[in-house]
């Protein structure tokens, strides 16, 4: 009855006008249910901004909501398990009816709470009406050892007791995160967290539609779709996790991190924010953001990194934005307005990842050299893939001609076209990698590219004197 433009001023206000207007009263994943065969009928995603799960993740979780089911989502961190859970709000109603007043957001056909069933028993057909956005429909907590009954379920209200009414008033009652999401989403980050009693009172209430708060025993027949997320290190091993609980959850889906690079990229243009720092406009050439994705995917296979506590797409992110902040860096003092990251620029992902990748050593200085070899990894993959031709011979016979090339943050872009004149197929394959009407900044990027690729496969040699580099022949 509610679409997408509906203002909840033009709604049903009493209970008798929403008997009139011929809305029904359906569990919630039964409107979950109805809404994800609307949208998968009409071939759209269940929602936008997840890349890379479409044949793995969603064709499990649309069948965990056809089926109705509770559902928890296993995954290392950074795999968007939050973000997908958070987005199925988008396919709840708009506009939900509650008894005016009420906590728990009581179905106005079946009221629960004590305030709206004697509402309604009061004034029958005129009990009041008001309507839940489906934003408001939806409730979270990050599980930790300290979470508390009061905190999930509610606790007695001593205010409400001061006021005069017993203990045993079911109004003493001020609920918690569980039944204030009625006919609602609730979920629970890091679900092996949470201490075991605790989990005993949230199955209770979940599974037998009770409580005892304080020793009063009251009933709470909510309709709650429960959603969670855990590592799967805690989740099978070490999380103390009851049993009773884990069977509640009728689908159990596997997240991951991007499959293939491309995927990576692409989630990575869409959550940094790199177009343009002050007055400087940043481009990105492709084989950049490349290697930025690839060092995440080389890290991730990586013996000398902590695979049980993944490596997050967020590192690729931090490290899009690290570098992207280097070179306007190097841009506000050379003066330029646009700039394009370089592989000089690389030096700088060591702040971004040290707090993002664990690294199995205990040797002071190791983490440093163990990142430089993925970063070079990476290099040397992407501009393998990139570069190919007779040109890269014609390149190295230059330099064994006694050309000499200096690269670095110092360099100014034009600097770097002007090295054409000395290798006049260093141009060719610039072309071949960014086009031949590419601006000063991206030619000085894949300049760079080439020298450090060339000398990463053995071709040129390299000397390195602070942020200067200097390439010349192996011979």
């Amino acid at each position: 009855m509610a679409n997408a433009h509906t203002s909840a001023h033009s709604l049903p206000a009493t209970l008798g006008a929403l008997r009139a207007s011929g809305w029904q009263s359906i569990p919630v994943k039964e409107e979950l249910r109805r809404n994800a065969v609307a949208r998968i009928s009409a071939g759209q995603q269940l929602f936008e901004g997840v890349l890379g799960y479409e044949d793995t993740v969603m064709p499990q979780l649309e069948n965990a909501l056809l089926a109705g089911h509770d559902v928890i989502f296993l995954g290392e961190r950074g795999q968007a398990k939050t973000r997908m859970i958070r987005s199925l709000t988008g396919l709840l109603d708009e506009w939900m009816p509650i008894i005016e007043g009420s906590e728990i957001n009581d179905d106005p056909y079946n009221p629960v709470s004590r305030h709206a069933r004697e509402l309604v028993e009061k004034m029958g057909e005129n009990a009041p009406i008001s309507w839940v956005n489906r934003e408001d429909r939806y409730g979270e907590k990050l599980a930790t050892p300290d979470t508390s009954i009061a905190d999930l379920i509610g606790e007695v209200d001593p205010i409400k007791v001061a006021e005069g009414r017993y203990l045993s008033d079911e109004l003493t009652i001020h609920y918690g995160l569980v039944p204030r999401t009625n006919r609602g989403i609730f979920a629970i980050n890091e679900l092996p967290d949470l201490a075991e009693r605790i989990q005993v009172g949230l199955l209770n209430v979940l599974e037998e539609r009770d409580v005892q708060i304080r020793g009063y025993k009251i009933r709470l027949p909510l309709d709650v779709m429960l959603v969670a997320s855990a590592n799967p290190e805690d989740y099978t091993n070490r999380g103390r996790m009851i049993t009773p609980l884990k069977d509640r959850f009728g689908s159990q889906i596997r997240t991951h991190y991007p499959l293939e690079v491309e995927t990576e990229m692409n989630i990575v243009r869409q959550e940094a924010r790199t177009s343009s720092i002050g007055d400087v406009v940043v481009t990105w050439p492709s084989f950049m953001e490349e290697i930025v994705a690839t060092v995440s995917h080389i890290a991730r296979a990586s013996s000398h990194v902590n695979q049980r506590s993944g490596v997050s797409v967020r590192l690729s992110v931090s490290n899009y934005e690290t570098l992207a902040a280097n070179a306007v860096r190097r841009a506000l003092r050379m003066g330029e307005t646009q700039v394009a990251p370089r592989v000089s620029d690389l030096a700088s992902l060591a702040a971004s990842t040290a707090g993002k990748v664990e690294f199995e050593t205990t040797e002071d200085g190791r983490e440093s050299a163990i990142l430089e070899n993925i970063v070079k990894t990476a290099v040397l993959q992407v501009f393998k893939q990139r570069v190919t031709g007779e040109k890269i011979r014609e390149v190295v016979e230059a330099f064994d001609g006694g050309v000499v090339l200096h690269a670095g943050e110092d360099v100014e872009s034009v600097a770097y076209g002007a090295m054409f004149i000395d290798i006049p197929a260093l141009r060719d394959l610039v072309s071949q990698i960014v086009g031949a009407d590419a601006s000063p900044s991206v030619v000085a990027s894949a300049v760079e590219f080439v020298l450090e690729g060339l000398h990463l496969s053995k071709r040129l040699n390299k000397e390195s004197t602070g942020s200067r580099a200097t390439y010349r022949s192996r011979g």
